[in-house]
């Protein structure tokens, strides 16, 4: 098996390559040119598409899971259809972009009810599946230290203003660069009281945070320019909730499908 590991392949050429079972991570095809290349079954994961043209395309049997902006098929703007589709299948998602602080308040009170629901799904599952993946992804226990990540960065670090809020067994995503700002284990087995513990430090957090919120406080901004994640200059604390709020809704989806999975799997 050939090996390219840190090398500048800028402007190379492939031509009647087989590239079959290859991978590719952390990889730049920046405007590269992609012409008459199969991709039957291959699988796509943390992949960003902005700018891209497509034409001549066959798409069959496709799953696709994302976020979309300007999707254009066939000269129609699918967006659209796709968010009121969604909407109407879900109505509480429509409330996860909310303008203002009552808004952002009523979001989070949805979110916690729904969190709820699922909790109580994952407690009539033996305590070994909650540390099971599905598909590659992240067993819940997983995705509950890393909402409670998520939390620390966008709360407690952008709108509160702690530089450093992080707590050990909270998970960061995969891809997150390693450093002094903070070291975890992916593969650490908390039980999922300890689990849930975590999260709920900081959820309560967030509640007091919404009981406190204001229309003006909304439009104010932030910056983090500090060791860690995130790192960011003016962005208004709006914008950090509406992360949080979107972390919280698309995870607890990915965990209802997973826990859906596992249950069929124990019968």
């Amino acid at each position: 098996m050939t090996e390219f590991r840190e090398q500048d392949l800028n402007g190379a050429r492939f031509e009647r390559v087989s590239l079959r079972g290859a991978t590719f991570n952390d990889v730049y095809l920046n405007d590269a040119l992609i012409r008459d290349v199969d991709l039957t079954g291959a699988q796509f994961r943390l992949v960003r598409l902005q700018n891209v043209r497509m034409r001549g395309v066959e798409l069959r049997d496709v799953d696709i899971y994302g976020e979309f902006r300007n999707l254009v098929i066939n000269g129609v703007d699918v967006v659209p259809f796709i968010e009121a589709e969604l909407n109407r299948r879900m109505p509480e998602r429509a409330k996860m972009r909310p303008d203002t602080a009552d808004g952002f308040r009523e979001a989070w009170a949805v979110l916690e009810r729904l969190w709820k629901d699922t909790v109580a799904r994952a407690r009539t599952l033996p305590e070994s599946a909650l540390h099971q993946s599905v598909d590659g992804e992240w067993s819940f226990i997983q995705t509950l230290r890393h909402l409670a990540f998520a939390s620390a960065c966008w709360v407690d670090r952008m709108v509160l203003g702690d530089p450093s809020p992080w707590r050990p067994l909270e998970l960061p995503w995969d891809e997150a660069p390693m450093g002094d700002w903070f070291s975890w284990d992916r593969d650490a087995r908390p039980s999922l009281d300890e689990a849930l513990a975590l999260r709920r430090a900081r959820q309560e957090t967030v509640r007091e945070v919404m009981a406190k919120l204001t229309d003006e406080k909304l439009a104010e901004t932030v910056t983090r320019t500090e060791p860690g994640h995130p790192k960011e200059v003016d962005i208004p604390v709006k914008q950090c909730l509406l992360v949080l709020l979107n972390e919280e809704w698309e995870h607890r989806l990915y965990a209802d499908r997973d826990l859906a999975a596992l249950a069929a799997n124990s019968k």
